[in-house]
């Protein structure tokens, strides 16, 4: 008997499917600080920072503990010197 698949014969995804984990982008880089003016890059900039400028949070960025505290605090003093803007209007 073979084992079932992923999915299910209609081609909806299972419900049951782990999803893949995401992995903090600072720790592959090997990054010891992420420093304000990182955060002006296109890179980083659409990744940790929504089109409304808020702050994504790291169950969706993947970003580890340690990290994400660096990326808030860099965010926000990127926005106290005016670098990136509060909010999008």
């Amino acid at each position: 008997m073979a084992y079932a698949s992923p999915r299910k014969p209609g081609g909806k995804p299972s419900k049951f499917r782990k999803p893949r984990r995401k992995v903090c982008m600072f720790c592959v880089d090997k990054a010891t600080s992420v420093d304000y003016k990182q955060m002006i890059l296109g890179r980083f900039r659409t990744k940790l920072v929504s089109e409304r400028g808020k702050i994504v949070p790291r169950r969706i960025t993947g970003t580890c503990a340690s990290h994400q505290r660096m990326v808030m605090e860099a965010i926000k003093r990127a926005r106290h010197i005016a670098l990136l803007p509060f909010v999008t209007d």
